[in-house]
């Protein structure tokens, strides 16, 4: 049957509030398998879901059969993380569908608020690389481009996050527990994935045998555009055994031995970074990664050989996107994949490679650039290993005939580290194969070609740019905050969803009195409603009229937590000093999980819990203070806090966060700034303004001169008295009376250790800051004129603008045609 012959036979759906019931009512009925009587609500939100799933999946057809009709160039963005939060609403907003779904529902006796509540974060990511991903994906696919995500289905996530007596302790995220009615499981699509074994010598080709084998089987997800009938692809692999269970075994009665094979290979996709402080956890690290690029390289070239004969046209087809060092090793699999498999030069094949992939950097830090044991590396994926090696015996010949026989230039180069245990250097290898190396904000990308990779943007510098992060206002302002995105319609019209640039002309209503009474409603309402959660599920009250101070993140040491912590102590003890004064009320929220095996940001999590009880429980404080920690941060819940906050922490060192989109993400909803010039923080008062924005500590290159002077954080202990008492409470168990040594270790990474990321240089300007946030705040009009210049500032902080620049000078690409 012909495609003409074959759009005659479906049904086309229509889109009013009937067909919607009947819809709803069919899924619950032939799909779910439920009466009304005996549905559950997560059975109701799976018919509704299915419903608008339909809605898309024309498109997605369609989309599909366009490119490969056209033949576009394709991107391919690999990451371990893809943050993507609900589906249900998003997918509402870029069908446009949420006003009759909702309506639909109501006539149905279904509470539409119930049912979004209930969707389940996917659990495919845990920080801002995932989100970002995420974010890419969306902007890909509103602007056209023939994009498709490859990542790992993980079974729980990395964990959820509870708290238990103050301190993290990490469980099984089951997400899927109810299944995913917006994931389409491909069983014909399964690739093998081989591990282990030896490799053979004949003449000149190398064979890997005596392998180990997994199979890769494919889920895929429909990512929609907004305004646009592009819905492009995200494909997950999940890892199956490629037996089931050994039947000898059982027959003899060894039940665990007989499916032991098969936990063994699918323990691979079971959870999102295990825990790396074991060689078991470790490995099992890598052979995640190379599961995923294995098969989503071999997935590649298959859909590339769809429309080609040969390899020539590759570069023009393919453009394969490494989304930080995670996926570095697809690198060695397009090699294999090339020579082994399709017997191609290898010299030709290195050609294809270097002008296929690209790569971000997302970290400036050495101890975070991703390296191997060449011993692991060998044991694992022995063919992998030798491909490394031959690209860097070529590479090193090249600078030795370019830069003569210069062995420290070699040395400091080379993609092996030499020093003590030999280590594969992942970031190294990207920039070598890589035809684009981007940072991620404008600091960060000038600092990456100074500091990590300074040797080889000076061979070659027009490899090395910058593409500033963004955020997808249809998530992070339509989506999060309908208050303002309605506001904002009635005054500009919905345009901005796709042009956010649009949010310029709000700097006209700065002096508007009834606009900015409804501003300041919005805020309000988003305030009450952060409240009302935190009441209902931790019992702490929280005064919507106090300043709510944000500070939601995954939980490090660089993003110093604690330096908040520290003004938080400080605070205290200032009320507790001068109750007298008219001190402006504050909220200090924070959220965010550490890694299991980083036990000093876990005891950094369970001081901010010690600190909150003592403040909260402390008659004397009232309303003037209230620390919050909200556990188990994730996609739905920063939807909950965003848009609630007046104040937005970003006070990582001068030099370390390589952007942030959290920054972003707050100031798109009125939220004010206090932080470093690190990462994005600087283009975001490049846009606000100094008036609009709180700015303390050292730059830079001021933290680079206290370094080289010999940092010495005791002289700051002792010549502030202000600090010396918040730290001598930390240390003396104020906050834990029942054990009063649990909080030496902070003193004295802080003060006896050498203070590795500056908290108490920055100390005092960072409080000398904080006063000035409590005087704005008390001028209420002019702080929400300072917030709504904040939302209008943030259109050059769109994800589409940042892939716009992607697709122009990296990728190459051009828009697939709907028409």
């Amino acid at each position: 049957m012909d495609l003409q012959q074959f759009e005659h036979q479906y049904d086309h759906l229509s889109r009013d509030v009937a067909a919607f019931k009947r819809a709803i009512s069919n899924k619950l009925m032939y799909q779910i398998a439920k009466n009304p009587e005996s549905a559950r609500e997560e059975d109701w939100l799976h018919a509704v879901s299915y419903a608008v799933r339909d809605h898309l999946v024309e498109r997605w057809m369609k989309t599909i059969r366009a490119c490969y009709a056209q033949d576009v160039k394709r991107v391919y963005y690999l990451s371990m993380e893809f943050l993507i939060g609900r589906t249900f609403t998003n997918a509402m907003l870029a069908a446009e569908l949420m006003p009759v779904v909702r309506q639909a529902l109501r006539e149905l006796d279904v509470d539409p608020e119930e049912l979004l509540d209930l969707e389940p974060d996917a659990a495919l990511g845990n920080g801002g690389l995932g989100r970002l991903a995420a974010c890419f994906l969306d902007s890909m696919a509103t602007l056209d481009i023939a994009g498709m995500g490859y990542g790992i289905r993980y079974d729980y996530g990395m964990f959820r996050q509870r708290i238990i007596d103050g301190e993290q302790v990490e469980v099984p995220d089951y997400w899927l527990t109810h299944g995913n009615p917006w994931e389409f499981q491909r069983p014909e699509i399964r690739v093998l994935v081989r591990f282990g074994g030896h490799l053979e010598q004949h003449g000149d080709e190398v064979r890997w045998v005596g392998t180990e084998d997994v199979l890769a089987m494919a889920y895929d997800q429909m990512i929609p555009g907004y305004g646009t009938e592009v819905v492009n692809t995200l494909r997950l692999w999940s890892a199956k055994a490629t037996e089931e269970m050994d039947l000898t075994a059982f027959n003899r009665g060894n039940y665990f031995g007989a499916v032991e094979g098969k936990n063994h290979s699918e323990n691979v996709s079971r959870v999102l970074y295990p825990d790396d402080s074991t060689l078991s956890g470790r490995e099992l690290r890598l052979r995640q990664e190379y599961f995923f690029v294995s098969a989503s390289l071999q997935d590649i070239v298959r859909r590339y050989l769809v429309n080609h004969d040969s390899f020539d046209a590759l570069p023009n087809k393919v453009s394969i996107h490494l989304n930080d060092t995670h996926p570095v090793l697809a690198i060695p699999e397009l090699m294999r994949l090339l020579v082994d498999e399709h017997r191609i030069e290898w010299k030709r094949a290195w050609a294809l490679c270097c002008k296929v992939f690209s790569y971000t950097n997302h970290t400036l830090m050495h101890e975070a650039l991703e390296t191997w044991p060449v011993d692991m590396l060998g044991r694992v994926l022995p063919r992998h290993l030798r491909i490394i090696f031959d690209i860097n015996a070529d590479f090193l010949a090249s600078i030795t005939a370019a830069h003569g026989h210069d062995v420290e230039l070699m040395r400091r180069l080379s993609l092996v580290d030499e020093h003590g245990e030999r280590r594969v250097r992942m970031a190294y290898l990207a920039v070598v194969a890589s035809h684009s190396v981007n940072g991620v904000s404008a600091l960060h990308s000038n600092l990456m070609k100074e500091s990590i990779f300074a040797d080889f943007a000076r061979l070659w510098p027009d490899r090395f740019n910058n593409k500033t992060n963004g955020v997808t206002p249809r998530r992070w302002l339509a989506q999060a905050n309908p208050g303002l995105a309605a506001l904002i319609d009635e005054r500009l019209g919905p345009a901005w969803r796709r042009d956010l640039d649009q949010l310029a002309a709000l700097r006209e209503y700065q002096h508007d009195t009834g606009f900015m009474q409804r501003f300041r409603a919005v805020k309000r309402q988003n305030k009450e409603s952060l409240a009302r959660y935190v009441g209902e599920r931790l019992c702490i009250e929280l005064n919507p009229d106090a300043l709510f101070d944000v500070h939601v993140k995954r939980m490090h040491e660089y993003k110093r937590q604690l330096l908040n912590v520290l003004h938080v102590v400080t605070r205290y003890q200032a009320i507790l000093a001068h109750p007298e004064a008219d001190w402006v009320p504050r909220v200090v929220i924070f959220a965010g999980k550490s890694a299991s095996a980083y036990q000093f940001a876990k005891l950094v999590i369970h001081l901010i819990n010690d600190v909150a009880t003592t403040i909260n429980n402390d008659p004397r404080i009232g309303d003037r203070l209230k620390v919050v920690f909200i556990p188990n941060y994730r996609v739905s819940l920063a939807e909950k806090i965003i848009p609630a906050a007046d104040l937005s922490e970003q006070i990582s060192t001068a030099g370390t966060e390589a952007s942030g989109t959290g920054n972003m993400k707050l100031a798109l909803n009125g939220a004010l700034t206090i932080g470093t010039l690190d990462g994005a923080n600087v283009e975001i008062r490049e846009q606000v303004g100094e008036d609009n924005i709180f700015i303390f500590g050292h730059t830079t290159n001021e933290v680079a001169d206290i370094r080289a002077r010999g940092y010495q954080p005791r002289s700051h202990y002792d010549s502030d008295p202000a600090l010396m008492a918040a730290l001598d409470a930390i240390r003396d168990g104020a906050f834990s009376p029942a054990d009063p040594g649990r909080y030496q270790q902070v003193f004295d990474v802080l003060v006896n250790w050498g203070d590795h990321y500056l908290l108490l240089a920055d100390y005092a300007s960072y409080v000398a800051a904080q006063h000035k946030v409590d005087a704005a705040f008390r001028d209420a009009e002019d702080w929400s004129r300072r917030a709504l210049l904040n939302v209008a500032s943030m259109g050059v902080f769109s994800s589409d603008r940042t892939i716009a620049e992607y697709a122009s000078t990296i990728w190459h690409t051009s828009p697939v045609s709907m028409r």
